[in-house]
């Protein structure tokens, strides 16, 4: 919508293919339905949360940055409103809000909608110096099959996460029939699924203000602060989504280890202090029974367990070497993964079209003249927090501009 609006601002007349029966399908979802549009950070902080290929999105970020979205929205008639973590939401709290304002730029300039129509494919010929260019786009509605020629066309299908959007990967495969290189798609910013029954057993239970870091074969692969959440099926939650960033196929395959910091704010030596003055109170009691003013009660079963600790046995025996163990239990509560959610649940896409196939000034392909490419089906991923959004924004917007009347 961004590419189409930009293009038909810059004097084309634009055509906006939509396979749905409605725009913005999968931005609808976004924010659990509220839209996080972008973040309010400075501009240099929005490369420190880009995952993947974070120098490619200079001129992308510079030529439209999170400044530049707001007052896009505001001037197209949306309030919008900063929250914690300086995510930028829309007033209303309704993203239905955020795809009106598009919808009212679109109609605005011009721009011609297909809905319920597919983009089969591409077609690509040859110019007079011999180099591939884009010549027309094969489509469906319905039954019916037909050709649209073009010497200009803008791919913004997305990845392969919540392929019920519609963002289903196909054309990447498309893409790579033609020569383009893409990266492997892998599910990225999903939960992640564990075997064992103690973990499972405390879905429901939310932990904020804990530190969360990744190993893998004994290697950290990410290390974080905030909130997490346990399920049925494992672990979520920011933590957990952000560290499903870093993790690819073949780590969920090796020893992937989630360490958790239950007490992060306190020293060994402080915890131990604290644990005494509960076990103070709590003499006569079994040590089972001593940890409630520690520890949210549906992790106490787990965390004796873990700390080896015989939770019959009367608080005034434990030993100080048993009050180590359960210390560095508290410290460090592991939790083997063995996969995530898969695209499904994933809210974004990690691979796509490799960046060294894309003019990061223009948005267009070095390989096929008049093709260009914008938001998540580009090899550029990002954490939570509207990064990934503004993104799209960003390289819808660089494409859109790009587009000249001689190509």
């Amino acid at each position: 919508m961004m590419a189409a609006i930009k293009a038909a601002e810059n004097g084309n007349i634009v055509t906006l293919i939509e396979q749905n029966e409605k725009l913005g399908k999968k931005l609808f979802l976004t924010g659990k339905g509220r839209c996080n549009i972008t973040n309010a950070c400075p501009v240099e902080e929005l490369f420190d949360n880009i995952v993947t290929n974070p120098k490619f999105l200079y001129s992308a970020f510079y030529g439209f940055d999170n400044g530049a979205i707001v007052d896009f929205f505001n001037n197209a008639g949306l309030k919008t409103k900063i929250e914690r973590g300086e995510r930028v939401f829309p007033q209303s709290d309704h993203s239905s809000d955020v795809i009106k304002a598009l919808k009212k730029q679109l109609e605005s300039y011009g721009v011609a909608i297909m809905l319920n129509t597919k983009v089969l494919d591409f077609a690509v010929t040859l110019d007079s110096c011999g180099v591939n260019k884009i010549s027309s786009v094969i489509i469906q509605k319905g039954d019916r099959k037909s050709e649209i020629h073009t010497d200009r066309l803008v791919l913004a299908t997305g990845g392969a996460s919540y392929p019920s959007t519609g963002s289903d990967g196909r054309m990447l495969d498309k893409l790579a029939k033609a020569g383009i290189t893409v990266r492997k798609c892998e599910p990225s910013l999903v939960p992640f699924v564990c075997n064992d029954r103690q973990i499972t057993d405390m879905q429901g239970l939310s932990l904020k203000n804990v530190n969360l870091s990744v190993t893998v074969m004994d290697k950290q692969k990410y290390s974080g602060f905030g909130e997490m959440l346990f399920t049925h099926f494992g672990i979520s939650g920011p933590l957990v989504l952000s560290a499903s960033s870093y993790l690819t196929e073949e780590d969920y395959r090796k020893q992937a280890v989630v360490h958790i910091d239950l007490k992060p704010a306190l020293s060994m030596a402080e915890l131990d202090a604290r644990i005494l003055r509960d076990f103070e109170e709590a003499q006569n009691k079994n040590f089972e029974n001593a940890l409630g003013k520690l520890l949210p009660s549906k992790i106490i079963t787990a965390v004796i367990n873990k700390s080896g600790i015989d939770p019959a046995k009367k608080v005034n025996s434990v030993t100080k070497q048993e009050r180590e163990k359960l210390c560095r239990t508290l410290k460090d509560f592991e939790v083997k993964i063995s996969g995530n959610r898969g695209f499904l649940e994933a809210i974004i896409t990690r691979g796509g079209v490799d960046t060294g196939d894309i003019n990061p000034s223009t948005m267009e392909s070095k390989k096929i003249k008049g093709l260009y490419f914008a938001g998540e089906m580009i090899d550029v991923d990002a954490l939570t927090g509207g990064f990934n959004l503004q993104i799209a924004w960003s390289t819808g917007y660089l494409s859109g501009i790009s587009l000249k009347e001689e190509n």
